[in-house]
């Protein structure tokens, strides 16, 4: 006798000449069906059905994942602000140092530099420190007579008013005291600075108050105090360019070591702060 299975396996799937089919047990899943379609040039192309990838070459997909999280771009970036701050705390240094010896100058203990000034310009005239207050001041001591040292260094001044004015405008005024009182009259100044530059301004007086000047400044003097007509004789002197501030305080001294774009330079950060801590104010 034939099983109750087989018999219903046999009745189920022959029916007459075809074959019929039957529910399977087994559970299937679908997969995402691929479809060919015929381009233009008449040839099959697969289309995939699937989500389509973000690269459309296998070299981006590599390059991507080769570059990491950091690109050239922050790399830049990062370099540019590291040379910035760099740059920032060494000029912050320059200046604190500036400040520094601007302040060692004003000291308790140490000698004063600079004092009052009544002298007689180039022209004759009466001046005082008090009319040059609210600008720097450029002070240099020497004489008309002078063979060789102070030409040069009246054409460097000459060359550092032009490059403060340039960079900063009409901050300064540029003076140069004699050293020798008894030869250097104002018309014989007016006539030897004419020479060098119209913005700097001469000034003599007697001796007694070219010595006191001098020893203001703690200049070296040493020009004889009685002279007859016609006498030839030597003056010696320091070589610096005294720098005071607006309120006619000394900030620094700038000697033969420094060329005119440098002695510029730093006159002009003295300048800057100037301002800076005058806003403050």
């Amino acid at each position: 006798m034939a099983s109750p299975f087989f018999a219903r396996l046999s009745g189920n799937s022959v029916m007459g000449s075809g074959i019929r089919s039957f529910a399977s047990p087994v559970r299937t899943t679908s997969l995402p069906q691929a479809s060919f379609a015929k381009g233009a040039s008449g040839r099959s192309g697969f289309h995939a059905s699937s989500r389509r990838l973000d690269f459309k070459t296998v070299e981006q997909a590599k390059s991507r994942y080769r570059s990491g999280p950091f690109s050239w771009k922050s790399g830049l970036l990062f370099l540019a602000s590291g040379v910035g701050l760099m740059i920032y705390f060494r000029n912050e240094k320059a200046r604190m140092e500036r400040r520094r010896v601007a302040e060692m100058s004003k000291g308790v203990g140490r000698p004063k530099v600079g004092g009052p000034l009544n002298l007689l310009d180039h022209n004759g005239k009466d001046r005082k420190d008090e009319e040059w207050r609210g600008k720097h001041m450029l002070v240099y001591f020497g004489f008309t007579h002078c063979p060789d040292i102070c030409p040069e260094e009246l054409d460097k001044m000459a060359s550092i008013i032009d490059l403060v004015k340039k960079e900063h405008g009409d901050v300064m005024n540029p003076l140069f005291i004699t050293c020798d009182p008894a030869r250097d009259t104002p018309p014989v100044m007016k006539e030897y600075l004419a020479e060098f530059h119209p913005d700097l301004i001469g000034l003599t007086g007697t001796y007694d108050q070219i010595k006191q000047t001098c020893k203001s400044y703690r200049v070296y003097f040493s020009t004889p105090p009685e002279i007859k007509p016609g006498q030839d004789y030597l003056v010696d002197h320091s070589i610096y360019f005294y720098l005071m501030d607006p309120e006619g305080d000394f900030v620094e001294a700038l000697g033969r070591q420094h060329t005119p774009g440098q002695a510029a330079k730093i006159i002009g950060d003295h300048i800057k702060d100037w301002k800076v801590a005058a806003k403050k104010a």
